[in-house]
């Protein structure tokens, strides 16, 4: 009996065979996507934050930033006074419900934090402003978390003043979107918190703390733990915007009564409750520290 082989079996033989020799060969490890995201392999996706974000920035050309910390949950002032005149609206119909009265105290607060959103959008606009009439080697790129709130308004701030802008975002379990103010190429995701931290703190030439819950204490407190026990040795300022909200929050007087903390120790940070006031402050602590006193700005590993 003669068998007719086809050209549709021979091919058939022949990728079989291509598949098998491929097999035989394991995947690069780095390929290995279940083993990249193993307890095993924590090392290198840590060293991959700390690399990739190193080489783009790198490529940028960046070297100088003013980092903003404040509230995801501040909204620009225009959707702050829609949702109060809503809940105005409710309290006027229903004014003997306590829900009615809890949210229309809720939306007074929050018209007070959108206050906050326009003081950082205006403050990084105009900070851009200034930092682009600098030399290019001398350029401050506002930097912020990446997400909503406070952080949307300092990039959207930035963006609007013609400048690039950088977002550090952070994977949350309840996803944190990155805004769209971000410059291209300038948006970066991290999974570990120290690595995004080490990223705030690592060109950051000046540190501005609007008014922020958990997130924004932590941001704070560790960069003035860092300077007050000189493990920073860069001379940053750091400006704590809103003296109104962080007098209500912290007593930093009674911390020096208690003696956990020095009179130094509250030298560390300043005030300012207004843009023009943040402004001046920042702009000549930044001109006699690193524009005209120069200061560490090279690149190193």
């Amino acid at each position: 009996m003669t068998t007719v082989v086809t050209e549709e079996a021979v091919q058939a033989k022949s990728k079989g065979a291509k598949r098998a020799k491929r097999n035989r060969h394991p995947h690069k490890a780095y390929h290995n996507t279940r083993f990249m995201n193993s307890s095993d392999a924590r090392v290198l996706r840590v060293l991959a934050e700390y690399l990739e974000p190193y080489q783009r920035l790198r490529k940028m050309k960046i070297k100088d930033t003013i980092v903003f910390f404040g509230s995801a949950r501040a909204k620009a002032l225009e959707d702050a006074e829609q949702r109060l005149a809503r809940a105005q609206a409710a309290f006027g119909r229903r004014g003997d419900d306590p829900s009615c009265a809890a949210a229309l105290k809720a939306a007074e607060y929050e018209l007070r934090l959108a206050r906050y959103y326009e003081d950082a959008r205006q403050l990084a606009r105009r900070l851009t402003e200034w930092s682009m009439g600098l030399s290019e080697s001398q350029r401050f790129v506002i930097c912020s978390g990446g997400g909503p709130g406070i952080m949307e308004a300092a990039n959207r701030g930035a963006a609007e003043a013609g400048g690039l802008t950088i977002g550090m975002n952070i994977s949350l379990p309840h996803e944190q979107e990155p805004n769209k103010w971000i410059s291209p190429k300038l948006g970066f995701e991290f999974h570990y918190f120290f690595m995004r931290k080490f990223w705030f703190v690592y060109l950051a030439k000046a540190l501005v703390v609007f008014p922020g819950g958990f997130g924004t204490l932590d941001e704070w407190f560790e960069v003035l733990t860092l300077l007050q026990t000189g493990k920073m040795k860069k001379e940053v300022p750091v400006l704590a915007y809103g003296k109104e909200y962080w007098d209500e929050i912290i007593n930093f007087d009674k911390m020096l009564e208690w003696g956990t903390v020095s009179k130094d120790d509250l030298r560390l940070f300043a005030f300012a409750s207004t843009v023009d006031e943040a402004f001046d402050y920042l702009t000549a602590e930044l001109t006699k520290r690193f524009v005209k006193g120069g200061g560490r700005r090279y690149w190193y590993l």
